[in-house]
């Protein structure tokens, strides 16, 4: 009996390469279907929460792994794919990392922001303390390639980074809160050091710090309310 399993196919660049295109069949869901699987999804998604206050309970890594690898689909410009995840779970380090952003934010909340920044964020209950960092047993810190490097030493830009790494995050945040976890994107400025602290290379630039994790026992957020749809939606 032959071995059957498919061997996944390891990636490399296809700049420069021709257009080949390969058949794509999808299942196509009866409408039924798809309609209760929208509805199921618009039910769960409306229970996501920024979480500040974590447990320090440990998470199932692989969940975070898939979580991520769920974040790696996302489409991409020129399907460079330009991001790298670094799963942060060394308690020296993540506390390196919240020394360094607590060094910015106070900068930031002391003035660096201007009023009409600290106004927006007064509602929210931030601060400079960024206990999370450290309470939860995970950090994944989100770095952006600028370019990628070809074998002879050749730079090659990267297109609609920004874009394309912002669809993966939030592709990551959706994995983790349907997996039963939570999380925070934090955005430190800036943020030079996440690159310097995890050894990064220089084409990469740190995109954000997501603590992931459960809640704590006692965790609290902020009393908010989501546009509806009405107010979002335009139909043409």
């Amino acid at each position: 009996m032959s071995d059957t399993t498919a061997v996944p196919q390891q990636w490399t660049p296809i700049h420069g390469a021709p257009y080949q295109p390969v058949p794509h069949r999808p299942e196509r869901i009866a409408a039924d279907e798809s309609i209760a699987r929208a509805a199921r999804l618009r039910e769960a998604m409306g229970g996501r929460r920024t979480v500040r206050q974590f447990s320090s309970d440990p998470v199932p890594e692989q969940v975070v792994k898939d979580a991520i690898a769920c974040a790696a689909t996302a489409p991409s410009g020129a399907h460079q794919q330009p991001w790298t995840f670094v799963l942060v779970k060394d308690p020296q380090v993540r506390g390196l990392i919240r020394e360094a952003a607590e060094h910015e934010e106070r900068i930031s909340y002391d003035g660096r922001l201007g009023e009409e920044w600290l106004a927006a964020l007064r509602p929210l209950g931030t601060d400079a303390v960024k206990a999370h960092m450290t309470d939860a047993p995970a950090l994944v810190v989100v770095f952006q390639q600028r370019y990628w490097v070809g074998e002879d030493g050749t730079r090659h830009k990267h297109y609609y980074v920004d874009e394309s790494v912002g669809i993966a995050v939030g592709m990551l945040l959706s994995a983790l809160h349907l997996s039963g976890l939570a999380a925070l994107i934090h955005t430190p400025s800036p943020m030079r050091f996440l690159r310097e602290v995890l050894d990064r290379p220089e084409n990469e630039k740190a995109f954000a710090v997501i603590p992931v994790g459960y809640p704590a026992d006692d965790c609290q957020v902020p009393g908010l309310v989501r546009k509806s749809l009405d107010q979002v939606l335009v139909e043409i």
